[in-house]
């Protein structure tokens, strides 16, 4: 195992410790809105605190990116340049079912190299699901290796969605994508649903408004479990645009089809 890898393992189990000892008693939370729909716990910013405080003691240089602290920069970066190695990370994705005790939440870490995510770990503490991948190397989930799923029938395709009601009826694009196959599930997680569909869970998964830190970690882990993944153009800048497809190979093209 890559060593980056093993020392984010060890972040992502940290965080995971503190998110389960908060989830045994979740009426002594203090929940915070950071905009509509969007809410933060004092649990987030220790999950988050313990992740970073794990992998700058084993790389003091190294930048971060984190959904509640945003940007810092490594102390060997160039002013005005992209950092050569930014850790990115999501330390709880799924805030929401969280604060309600439903167990679909999961931590993220990824690590970018020079603008490619190199490593990458989505841990489900709930379920203690560990699941890996250093680029070139394939997937993992506790140790198994994974693959993503052999269906090529869209029509029995079983999908995820990061999308609001308005966009999945009525008119939009996104509506036949998701009446033509079999179902369709809003876990609330987009990091689980990347892993999923890494993991064969979900035929693939259809999102919009996503930021870095809910793509990282489970692009990665889509594209070395054989699994396609880009923008609504077709292109690799899903983690700018934040509008994203993931799937099997067969199933790929259809759902971009879709958006044509």
């Amino acid at each position: 195992m890559h060593p980056m890898l093993n020392t984010a393992i060890k972040a992502a189990r940290r965080a995971g410790s503190i998110i389960n000892r908060a989830s045994l008693d979740l009426e002594r939370l203090q929940v915070a809105r950071k905009g509509p729909k969007d809410y933060v716990t004092e649990v987030d910013h220790a999950a988050e605190e313990a992740i970073i405080e794990t992998l700058r003691t084993a790389y003091p240089t190294h930048a971060f990116l984190g959904e509640e602290s945003g940007k810092v920069a490594g102390s060997d970066d160039a002013a005005g340049e992209a950092p050569e190695y930014q850790w990115i990370i999501d330390p709880i994705d799924g805030t929401t079912n969280f604060i309600h005790g439903l167990p679909l939440y999961a931590i993220s870490i990824a690590l970018q190299h020079r603008g490619q995510v190199t490593q990458a770990v989505v841990y489900d503490p709930s379920r203690n699901e560990l699941f890996t991948a250093s680029r070139g190397s394939g997937a993992f989930l506790n140790d198994r290796r994974i693959r993503v799923s052999g269906q090529v029938r869209y029509h029995d395709a079983l999908l995820a969605a990061h999308l609001s009601t308005a966009k999945m009826n009525g008119s939009s694009p996104f509506a036949g994508m998701f009446a033509d196959c079999t179902a369709v599930r809003r876990l609330g997680s987009t990091v689980l649903d990347l892993a999923y569909v890494a993991a064969g869970r979900l035929d693939g998964f259809c999102g919009v408004g996503l930021k870095p830190w809910d793509l990282a970690a489970g692009g990665l882990l889509v594209l070395e479990a054989g699994g396609l993944i880009a923008d609504f153009e077709g292109e690799q800048q899903w983690m700018q645009t934040g509008g994203v497809i993931a799937a099997t190979p067969k199933l790929f093209p259809q759902m971009l089809s879709y958006l044509k």
